[in-house]
């Protein structure tokens, strides 16, 4: 495989009519990332049954599948910068149907660890296509709509998320588990191991199936026309020649955008996977509070809708950016002070689960805002700043822990003071981080067009 320069296709920008075959194809891809990474909400319990886990080990699935985006971010830039996007995201998809075929061993013999061993191999090649997908989509077409080209990715991967612990579930689970689930602590040993390896082997034929269909998306990324972009031409300098910059971390506004990704992904699971637990600690029974999830990917969902409509027609995504998060810092507030019963879609309950499901809205526009800012002007380190925003994924695996510590040590609902500064720092990259150029204090620039 040889870099994509000399004969291939290279573009800095694509104009609307020629993007829309390329968007389609990146549509279909997060929609794929989405439905892998979100059936991990069923996986932790399943496992949890199965395998005979505490509650800590069973949250081992989330922290070996995000905590990959953290160690394979860099390598996943030199990746692309030697084989370009396209191919960077077909290795990335047989890397992952890798990862899903280690469930076959693991599930014949029970072995955790190498569920657990699959699911980093998954995560690793989710982080090559992230670092892969997130730029392409980023750059493909005028940089004041790339916040509503990501949207609309946002809202397959979401999507894609509302369908799969859904689907999931349907194929692993039988209407008998809940007996099968409160007989087990009677059953002789022999007996529970005998009907354990009968409930783990359920994931062997989904699996097989999620492994043959990763190894088609690599097929169908290599044969689809998605032209490559050449990043040393999008942007007007190249930074490595002016200015003496000559790595990622001489781009303030690159390094302050990967910690604003890092905290907004960690407070959008929050959001998600607390949810459940903070309606229980209000009387929901888990019938009714695991209906909450939906309503948070929902309320993303309106937002990127709202966004695809409003950005750059009326809005442009800075001004998007700068209400959502504070909007994100209102809820928050709101979730820890507001009180009083209110029914609504036939839930009567505290009102403050309400406001952690409308962070749903808030979230729904910050990590398409935070993007095209952190990635602008940096030429031919697009590829590596992406990786390093990449590791900021590894929120996801980090913030939710501190919230069970907070949580454990307060109450379910003092977990949630986690939020504000979160929100307090993406507030002050999108007022003011976003524009710094050097680290000083008169390193501002402004940003035409966004």
């Amino acid at each position: 495989m040889a870099r994509t320069r000399g004969n291939s296709t290279q573009m800095n920008t694509l104009g609307n009519r020629n993007a829309l075959p390329s968007i389609a194809t990146l549509g279909f891809v997060f929609f794929v990332m989405g439905f892998i990474s979100w059936v991990n909400a069923i996986l932790i319990p399943y496992f949890r049954i199965a395998c005979e886990l505490t509650n800590f080990n069973s949250y081992l699935v989330t922290f070996a599948f995000y905590i990959a985006y953290l160690l394979m971010s860099v390598p996943s830039a030199y990746l692309l910068q030697w084989g370009g996007f396209k191919n960077g995201m077909m290795i990335g998809f047989w890397i992952m149907a890798i990862g899903a075929f280690m469930f076959i061993p693991a599930a014949l013999g029970r072995t955790y660890q190498l569920f657990l061993t699959g699911l980093f191999i998954i995560g690793a090649g989710l982080a090559i296509i992230q670092t892969a997908a997130n730029p392409y989509i980023t750059i493909i077409g005028p940089k004041e709509s790339a916040a509503q080209r990501l949207s609309i990715m946002g809202i397959c991967n979401k999507g894609a998320g509302i369908l799969a612990p859904i689907l999931f579930a349907a194929v692993i689970l039988r209407t008998t588990d809940n007996e099968l689930f409160k007989s087990l602590p009677s059953m002789n040993s022999s007996e529970r191991e005998f009907a354990l390896d009968l409930l783990i082997r359920r994931v062997i034929g989904p699996y097989i199936v999620v492994g043959l269909v990763l190894l088609g998306m690599g097929l169908l990324i290599r044969r689809a026309n998605l032209p490559e972009i050449s990043t040393e031409g999008h942007t007007r300098t190249r930074p490595h020649r002016k200015g003496n910059r000559s790595n990622i971390f001489h781009f303030p506004h690159l390094v302050l955008g990967a910690i604003g990704i890092f905290l907004h992904v960690g407070t959008q699971v929050i959001a998600i996977d607390t949810i459940i637990g903070y309606g229980n600690s209000m009387g929901l029974n888990l019938i009714e509070a695991k209906s909450f999830p939906s309503y948070t990917l929902a309320a993303t969902i309106v937002g990127y809708i709202v966004g695809i409509i409003c950005v750059p027609r009326w809005f442009s995504q800075v001004t998007v950016l700068r209400a959502c998060t504070l909007l994100g810092l209102f809820f928050s507030v709101m979730i820890l002070f507001a009180h009083g019963e209110i029914a609504i879609f036939g839930h009567r309950v505290d009102i403050s689960i309400w406001f952690l499901v409308l962070l749903g809205l808030a979230n729904s526009m910050i990590w398409a805002g935070i993007w095209p800012l952190a990635l602008d002007g940096l030429g031919e380190f697009t590829k590596l700043g992406s990786s390093f925003l990449i590791m900021g994924l590894s929120g996801n695996a980090l913030l939710p822990l501190l919230y069970g510590f907070l949580a454990d040590k307060f109450s379910a609902r003092e977990g949630y003071w986690v939020l504000v500064p979160c929100y307090l720092y993406i507030s002050f990259y999108a007022f003011y981080g976003h524009q710094l150029r050097t680290w000083s204090l008169g390193g501002f620039k402004k940003i035409e067009g966004l």
